[in-house]
């Protein structure tokens, strides 16, 4: 979570320095810019890393429980003895 933190951080400072720049503001501002940009970049992508997160751990969740569902069907089926 730290790296995600980081890089969120250099991704703000960056895109707002940048920015600034480009539209030739003093280095006052571009410095001010970048911080809040830094500080929102990584806010903003530690959010959505979570949301992704959360999404890989549900996927392999209904997966495993898909998995465990087919095995018990295979089970019962072999001991009722219907071949299908």
């Amino acid at each position: 979570m730290k790296f995600i933190f980081i890089t969120g951080g250099l991704i703000g400072f960056l895109t707002a320095s940048v920015t600034d720049w480009l539209m030739d503001r003093g280095p006052d501002r571009i410095f001010f810019d970048g911080a809040a940009g830094c500080l929102i970049g990584a806010l903003l992508l530690r959010w959505f890393w979570s949301v992704v997160i959360r999404g890989v751990r549900e996927t392999y969740v209904a997966k495993q429980v898909a998995a465990e569902q087919l095995e018990a069907a295979k089970r019962a089926q072999a001991k009722s003895g219907v071949n299908v």
